[in-house]
């Protein structure tokens, strides 16, 4: 029997995770998917599975060492060898400068940073001595240049950039493909259909960003040659201005 490979998708929810987990899931990966709270992952499983594919939930703090560690070890233990990871915990708040507390920075830096620090380092453990494997991490607008309103999140966004390019200069030349794409754009989520009524009346004319066209994206950096690898790449809607 051939061994089952698997994909974990750190962030996992109804939108961009959900869409990447189900993307793989398409391709006969298991679909690893985490958040928080196992059971909130119970519509996306249901929905995987219905369509024909095999998913499991589990639940983890990412921001916990121990509880990563644990989380890495049970998926090779009970499900089989991790093929891809991606890292997708958003962690976006706004707050003018003077009005960021020291407990929403530093909540923010351990979501977006810190976290992605212990799932991209407990990824490359298990894949180098398979000397293969995908770690992508989810970037945006904010890996590249800070708003106003926009410290906290624009600093731990930063620092996740720059864990991703360490990474790709360390893990590259041993196999491990490291990406970090970058979302510059609404999604299409429950958030910006409630909360932006008029952003998302951009959606008719394809100008927020579909979540199953980036999770597309996401499995062709997973499938791509390695003299053809990619590091860094944006993607945002036509109407967006860069």
């Amino acid at each position: 029997m051939a061994e089952r490979k698997a994909i974990l998708v750190m962030g996992a929810g109804d939108a961009t995770g959900g869409a990447i987990a189900s993307r793989f899931a398409r391709e006969g990966y298991v679909a690893c998917v985490a958040r928080r709270h196992a059971d909130k992952l119970a519509p996306l499983v249901a929905a995987i599975e219905t369509a024909g594919g095999t998913a499991r939930a589990f639940g983890c703090d990412a921001r916990v060492e121990a509880e990563v560690i644990e989380l890495f070890a049970s998926i090779e233990r009970e499900v089989g060898p991790l093929e891809a990871v991606v890292f997708n915990i958003g962690a976006n708040v706004q707050f003018s400068i003077t009005e960021t507390s020291e407990r929403v920075y530093r909540k923010v830096w351990e979501m977006a940073a810190l976290a992605g620090f212990l799932t991209g380092r407990e990824a490359a453990k298990v894949m180098l001595p398979r000397a293969r494997g995908s770690i992508i991490f989810t970037g945006a607008t904010a890996s590249l240049r800070g708003r106003a309103n926009f410290s906290a999140f624009a600093g731990a966004k930063f620092a996740l950039r720059a864990l991703a390019q360490s990474m790709a200069r360390e893990l590259g030349p041993q196999g491990i493909h490291v990406a970090h794409p970058i979302i510059d754009g609404a999604i299409d989520t429950v958030f910006i259909r409630e909360s932006f009524p008029e952003l998302y009346q951009r959606k008719e004319q394809d100008g927020i960003l579909n979540p199953e066209h980036i999770a597309e994206t996401y499995w062709q950096i997973h499938c791509q040659p390695r003299d053809c690898w990619v590091h860094e790449l944006d993607l945002r809607p036509w109407t967006e201005t860069f």
